[in-house]
């Protein structure tokens, strides 16, 4: 495969090896790798967000990793800004870019453009999330089909995020998801992308992220969460959900103890690992998907 005029995309849930293999790949290709995560963009959350460490950064040139201050917002729109310009960068230098990353709405912004739909008021947001706990996930998607019935076998029932977002699309709009979608056009081509999947057998994973959670705790995600506390950042705001943040206010208010902080972030986190795994098999389609006990024979291969 000649991935020289290529962008290429590597996509896969939390704690599957994902940036060990850019940086692997990096080196064999001539490569620079830039971010698509959207809390390893905060400088304040370098080990909650597991950003890759300094030898990563001194072994391959990384782009976009711990550059913004959790007090400002940042958006999809604001990242798929950003990407594009480091795209050009590392093209002109004659690298490959190569962006990784677990945050799929980055990669569909990349792939097939931002959808420009109206701001919908936070108020107006948090009226249909509470209407989603209300109902439940089941009787929350039939009354989503009656409203739009574009979102059938679009949306995954069990996908809350997205059926959320259909959701308020539609009844604040009075406009499908879809046929916002209609209109959207990416900047690039799809010949411009390599897009590879990486596919990790859920024990593992699950055994990956017990061990991540544990380390984290025991390794200064305690301190990190002390110091962004005193940022007194609101809990709306998108660095506030980072998973760790709240398990570990709750330990320092001594509401729990250390084991539980670990168990109670590894169950998160693999709750998370999952909603990607949902996100990558319903957009993800077509995608080249390599399991995770291959990774080394691809690299052998280019």
């Amino acid at each position: 495969m000649d991935f020289k005029s290529k962008i290429i995309l590597i996509y896969g849930p939390t704690a599957s090896g994902k940036s060990i293999f850019a940086t692997k790949l990096a080196k064999k290709i001539n490569g620079e790798i830039i971010n698509a995560d959207s809390m390893q963009v905060y400088k304040e959350l370098k080990i909650l967000s597991a950003r890759p460490s300094r030898k990563d950064f001194k072994k391959i040139r990384h782009h976009l990793y711990g550059f913004q201050s959790v007090k400002k917002k940042f958006s999809t729109g604001d990242w798929l800004k950003l990407v594009k310009e480091k795209i050009l960068i590392v093209k002109k230098r004659n690298k490959i870019p190569i962006i990784v990353g677990g945050t799929g709405l980055y990669f569909k912004a990349l792939t097939e453009g931002l959808t420009k739909i109206p701001n919908i008021p936070v108020k107006y947001r948090k009226s249909i999330r509470n209407l989603h706990a209300k109902l439940g996930t089941k009787k929350f998607y039939s009354k989503l089909i009656k409203l739009d019935p574009h979102v059938k076998n679009k949306i995954n029932m069990f996908d809350s995020q997205r059926a959320i977002r259909a959701f308020e699309v539609k009844s604040f709009t009075k406009k499908s998801l879809y046929d916002w979608f209609k209109n959207t056009k990416a900047d690039f081509e799809k010949k411009d992308f390599y897009k590879i999947y990486i596919e990790f057998p859920r024990a593992e994973l699950v055994k990956r992220i017990n061990m991540r959670a544990e380390y984290m705790v025991k390794n200064g995600a305690i301190s990190e969460v002390k110091k962004f506390v005193n940022l007194k950042i609101p809990k709306n705001n998108t660095a506030s959900k980072a998973i760790g943040i709240e398990e570990i206010r709750r330990y320092l208010s001594r509401k729990i103890q250390i084991s539980e902080l670990i168990e109670k972030i590894s169950i998160k986190t693999r709750q998370y690992a999952k909603r990607q795994a949902t996100w990558g098999r319903g957009a993800m389609v077509g995608w080249n998907k390599i399991k995770s006990d291959e990774v080394n024979k691809f690299l052998k291969k280019i």
